[in-house]
């Protein structure tokens, strides 16, 4: 479990895909030193389990279901990726609560600035349109955001400038791909009323 909340911005060191598998590393000086192997660590908002941690470096191995459904598979030697260790008990929780399972990616379709806030408009897939809701939490790229405008088919989000430049969404360019974890709340409410519509 996280919360949204980037603790570093890492760098792509490699990423190595064979036959059948693929594995991931992360420049993390800032998180790594108290990072052990079998740690849970959310990159771009996917929860990845460590499995090398050495002289600052974490290596990670990704599922074929993880370069599907996320935009890890797309990124380059020296992309900034947002890192977030795991939600310790008695820990602040200051963003929402985020499970590291990426939904589905999205496009940015639009950056807008205002003064040193940034606009960003998200292209929003049919398929997950119940889910956000004004005022609602949203993940993106790890990032708990709050929702400000629900389209038919896009919704918006601000940031600040402390965002735009300690995680990676101030460098999202349009039509890039970006991580989405709808709230947790809301995917379990509508399964709800899905079993009861069919119950009763």
């Amino acid at each position: 479990m996280f919360t949204g909340l980037v603790e570093e911005l890492g760098c792509l060191e490699w990423l190595r895909r064979g036959e059948g598998e693929a594995r991931l590393a992360v420049q993390a000086p800032a998180i790594s030193p108290g990072v052990r192997i079998g740690d849970s660590i959310a990159v771009n908002g996917c929860c990845l389990t460590v499995t090398v941690a050495q002289d600052g470096l974490l290596v990670f191995d990704l599922l074929e279901e993880t370069l599907k459904k996320t935009n890890l598979g797309a990124l380059k030697p020296g992309s900034g990726v947002n890192l977030e260790r795991s939600l310790a008990v008695g820990g602040r929780l200051g963003g929402h609560f985020v499970q590291g399972h990426v939904d589905t990616t999205i496009a940015l379709c639009r950056t807008e600035k205002h003064g040193g806030d940034l606009r960003l408009d998200f292209e929003l897939p049919a398929a997950f349109a119940g889910y956000l809701a004004y005022k609602g939490s949203v993940a993106i790229n790890g990032v708990s955001l709050t929702v400000a405008e629900v389209g038919e088919d896009s919704f918006t989000v601000w940031i600040i400038p402390h965002t735009a430049t300690a995680t990676n969404l101030g460098a999202l360019h349009d039509g890039e791909q970006a991580n989405l974890e709808c709230d947790m709340l809301a995917k379990y409410t509508a399964r709800l009323l899905q079993v009861a519509g069919r119950t009763g």
